[in-house]
């Protein structure tokens, strides 16, 4: 089975047999666990170790034995570079059941959960160019495929504008097709850096922190409205002005044009300033109402504004959250991470109080925006982390919720916050969650109180290994 020389081990015919998390397929080896990307389970394949743990190894496929019968043929030039659509080799009724299978033994394995009622996992409504957000980078260190190299010839730069390659944070893909985002997505990039290179511009440096050029972030709504972000290391607006006016002309479309000044080390730029150049300061996205005879419900998203990447698929995951919620009319439910308070807006109408609680506060000045749009009176929200705001006292001044609605990042649920959670003794939880594996960790600190009722994953992310669910718990003593 193995192979040593004096190169590394390769290990070989191993069969795929599942896939695993961070888009990594699991081969085993005796004991040993060996993830690989951009394999899919059934394939048989030599693997040569990259990285060798105590009990677990990381590789790569060196050689096709066998092809899956799972596999399909991806469509972009840049699969296997870059490492934004590691399934897109699987077909998607295939990644659907991997998706529904992760859900669920994070939920055995980890909630310690005796056969957990898992329901069919929600299909995106479209598994392509279904994104309405993109961050494109400008990097002068551009990763070189087979092709860039070739016959030895010397390249004129090594710029790009694209993604960043996974585990480099100083390499990016330059990407020339990307099928997450509907027109004009592509060609307003590729305009982006034919100007910029025609006009000499500096792309970012990431190793010496120079460069004019950082960022490049387009978003969109289903309505047709484009936001475009162009973000600049410096204020240096005989550079700047030009390439906003050539990118407006270009594309009329454009609806709402920024540019943001980032001289920082890191590219957050959700706590600068946005410059609004051109146009509206915000674009819009609509959802139909969870109940029929309801009103629509607006949501207003600008430039630092979260709103769900999958707009499609983000009605369709309200619409479980809220109906798991079971309400009535009266109730008072806290929605915990509330973000730009897309939830709590969402099901207001249909509950008697709705208290939202994050901790960024421009995403609360969204939040309440978005409920003056609608004319929703019933929303109250508050700025700060949840594990400090849900205190007795906190209780005391807005009464305790009888339901909770939480959506964590991907760290899940601070410790403080399921105890506080547990103590109001809520009648229901509904944990919208990213990551079933600190979900699961979750709901397994909160069988103390709550009974695991059902789950329903939804596919927010098509091609990608990533799996939102949808958790129903009850607590224990309803008399309580």
């Amino acid at each position: 089975m193995r192979e040593r020389s004096e190169g590394p081990v390769v290990l070989e015919r191993v069969e795929i047999i599942d896939a695993g998390s961070e888009g990594m397929a699991v081969a085993k080896v005796g004991e040993m666990v060996v993830f690989v990307p951009f394999v899919v389970p059934g394939d048989v394949v030599d693997i040569r170790i990259i990285k060798k743990k105590k009990s677990y190894a990381e590789g790569r496929a060196v050689r096709f034995h066998k092809y899956s019968e799972l596999r399909t043929e991806p469509w972009c030039s840049h699969f296997g570079t870059c490492g934004g659509c590691r399934w897109q080799n699987m077909r998607y009724e295939e990644q659907l059941y991997f998706k529904r299978k992760q859900v669920t033994d994070s939920l055995e394995r980890i909630g310690k959960l005796k056969e957990p009622h898992v329901l069919p996992i929600l299909p995106s409504p479209t598994p392509t160019f279904y994104r309405n957000r993109l961050d494109y980078t400008f990097s002068n260190h551009r990763w070189l495929t087979d092709g860039d190299m070739k016959d030895g010839e010397r390249l004129p730069h090594t710029n790009a504008l694209g993604f960043h390659i996974p585990q480099f944070w100083d390499k990016v893909v330059d990407i020339r097709e990307c099928f997450h985002q509907p027109d004009p997505s592509n060609a307003l990039r590729d305009a982006a850096r034919e100007y910029a290179l025609a006009k000499g511009l500096s792309f970012y440096d990431a190793r010496k922190g120079t460069g004019f050029l950082r960022n490049l972030v387009i978003r969109n709504s289903r309505n047709g409205e484009l936001m475009v972000i162009l973000v600049v290391r410096e204020r240096n607006e005989e550079l700047l002005i030009p390439m906003l006016d050539h990118l407006a002309e270009m594309f009329p479309s454009i609806s709402s044009l920024f540019f943001i000044v980032n001289g920082k080390q890191n590219d957050t730029n959700a706590d600068l300033d946005h410059y609004l150049y051109k146009g509206e300061a915000y674009i819009t996205e609509r959802m139909a109402p969870f109940r029929e005879g309801g009103k629509e419900i607006i949501f207003r998203i600008g430039p630092a504004s979260f709103f769900q990447t999958n707009p499609a698929q983000a009605e369709n995951l309200y619409r479980i959250a809220a109906e798991y919620a079971g309400l009535q009319g009266s109730e008072t439910v806290y929605d915990l991470y509330t973000g730009t308070g897309t939830i709590a807006n969402y099901i207001a109408p249909y509950a008697g109080k709705v208290i939202g609680i994050e901790s960024v506060n421009m995403a609360i000045k969204d939040a309440k925006v978005n409920s003056r749009l609608n004319g929703i009176t019933n929303t109250h929200f508050f700025t700060g982390e949840a594990e400090k705001v849900l205190v007795p006292a906190f209780f005391e001044a807005h009464g305790k919720p009888d339901v909770v609605i939480t959506d964590p990042p991907r760290t899940g649920m601070h410790e403080k916050v399921v105890k506080s959670v547990m103590e109001a003794a809520a009648s229901r939880i509904v944990y919208v969650s990213c990551n079933p594996a600190t979900q699961a960790r979750d709901i397994a600190w909160l069988s103390e109180k709550y009974i695991f009722v059902s789950c329903r994953p939804v596919d927010m992310f098509p091609q990608t290994q990533h799996v939102e669910n949808v958790a129903l718990l009850e607590l224990r003593d309803q008399s309580a």
